[in-house]
């Protein structure tokens, strides 16, 4: 481990510590530890940073989390590591809890529902069903889903997901929650009609849109045949998305957590193919490409610098 690893660890360990309320006695050490050395400063800002990024990327999860970690560092003097996988874990066992049909690490599912149309999950997701009289409904929790509709014109099927609605116009298509707190949609087959933001627009057969939570959708654009649902056959395309987004697909496929210490390094743009089944493999590629160097804390918690 390098000077400016062990500089991070550092400062994980204090951050944790300072959040806490337990550094007691010790305040003067961690004065003294920034005090010694300007990267022990840049390192802290950074970790604190990352933190902060961590938590606003779920911002449902925050007081719920940080109170546990909080009791927990100070009671059992976990690592941070156990803590940030805790603090995610929490978040995960929540879906479960709420889902019809959920998916673990690396895992994929095939779900007949009770219409008969089949939804293919990728690993990590979870969708909520509610069908009606009138309606058939499905929410997006986490994750992505391939849904192929059974025709019924009585009650159309819609998937929510990140506010917005996609209704099946008779159809096959996939849909994706981002980072970004949007979502993604692309139509294998026929089309679909996507609302967001008070807007509609309809993607046809081959293309792809895009919208952010409370905004309209994007202009449908083309999208090659094999690039869509790329997940269903072991493949992550990534056409110029952030490092972010990236990370958050190859995440769904490997036990662990990969941050970024600054929001700039995962701002960054990103576009190739790369392997599901070696998610480890495709993040070595990801940082030789773009110039990036890992901090492994542990097999299940990697930090990623410019």
């Amino acid at each position: 481990m390098g000077e400016g690893d062990a500089a991070h660890v550092a400062a994980i360990d204090w951050w944790i510590r300072e959040k806490a309320g337990d550094l007691g006695e010790d305040r003067a050490a961690f004065d003294a530890w920034l005090a010694a050395d300007p990267a022990h400063r840049r390192a802290y800002a950074d970790v604190a940073g990352m933190f902060e990024e961590a938590r606003a990327l779920r911002p449902a999860r925050r007081s719920r989390s940080r109170g546990a970690v909080s009791r927990r560092v100070a009671t059992a003097g976990l690592s941070a590591a156990a803590c940030l996988a805790f603090l995610f874990f929490l978040g995960d066992l929540a879906q479960v809890w709420r889902s019809d049909f959920a998916t673990g690490v690396g895992e994929r599912r095939t779900a007949t529902l009770a219409d008969g149309s089949r939804v293919e999950l990728d690993g990590g997701s979870a969708i909520e069903v509610h069908f009606e009289a009138g309606r058939r409904r499905v929410r997006l929790l986490s994750g992505e889903a391939w849904f192929e509709v059974a025709p019924d014109p009585a009650r159309p099927f819609v998937v929510e997901a990140a506010g917005g609605e996609v209704t099946a116009l008779g159809t096959a298509f996939d849909v994706a929650l981002t980072e970004e707190g949007g979502a993604r949609v692309a139509v294998g087959e026929h089309s679909v009609a996507v609302a967001s933001g008070g807007a509609r627009v309809i993607v046809e057969e081959r293309q792809q849109t895009f919208y952010e939570a409370n905004a309209a959708a994007r202009p449908p654009a083309s999208a090659a045949a094999e690039t869509i649902a790329a997940w269903r056959r072991g493949a992550l395309v990534v056409e110029d998305r952030p490092l972010g987004e990236a990370l958050a697909t190859l995440g769904r496929h490997r036990h662990g957590y990969v941050f970024c210490l600054r929001a700039s390094t995962c701002a960054r743009r990103v576009s190739g193919v790369f392997s599901t089944a070696e998610p480890l493999t495709s993040l070595r590629e990801i940082e030789y490409f773009l110039g990036l160097h890992s901090i492994h804390l542990t097999d299940y918690l990697i930090l990623l610098t410019e």
